[in-house]
C-alpha cells in the first residue's frame, strides 16, 4: 500500500468515524451511547457501547489508524498532541543543534527612551469624591 492509497483509506475511516458518532443511539437511562450498526474498519459492532460516563475507555481514531497502518507507510499517523507531536520534536532536537544568533542592537535613533512619560503625569487615578 503506497502513501496515496493510505490517504484514501484514512479518508474512508474518517467518514465511518463521523457516521459512528452522528448515528449513535443515546440511552439516557443508562447514560450511554451505543453504535447503531457495524463499522468493521473501526472494530465496532452493532450494539457496542462507544460512550459512557464511568470506568470507560472511548475508541480513539488515532489508535485505530495505528492498528491499520502498514509497515511500509512510515509517519502515516502523527503522534498525539499529548506526547508533543512533530513541533516539540523539532524544537527539542533539531533547533538546539545549531547555535542561536544574537540580535543586533537597534540604532540610537530607533531606540525607545529609557523612562516613558507616566500616565496622568504620575498623579494616579483621579476618581476622588
Amino acid at each position: 500500500m503506497d502513501f496515496v492509497e493510505w490517504q484514501a483509506f484514512v479518508k474512508e475511516v474518517r467518514q465511518q468515524w463521523g457516521l459512528l458518532w452522528l448515528n449513535r443511539i443515546d440511552d439516557r437511562v443508562r447514560a450511554e451511547g451505543v453504535a447503531d450498526g457495524d463499522y468493521s474498519l473501526l472494530f465496532v459492532d452493532k450494539g457496542m457501547v462507544i460512550l459512557a460516563t464511568r470506568d470507560f475507555r472511548m475508541p480513539d481514531l488515532r489508535e485505530i489508524l495505528e492498528l491499520h497502518r502498514p509497515a511500509e507507510v512510515f509517519n502515516a499517523v502523527q503522534p498525539p498532541p499529548s506526547v508533543g507531536g512533530w513541533r516539540k520534536f523539532v524544537r527539542e532536537t533539531v533547533s538546539q543543534s545549531r547555535p542561536r544568533r544574537k540580535r543586533r542592537a537597534a540604532p540610537l535613533e530607533l531606540r525607545k527612551p529609557d523612562g516613558q512619560q507616566k500616565k496622568k503625569g504620575g498623579r494616579g487615578w483621579l476618581h476622588r469624591t
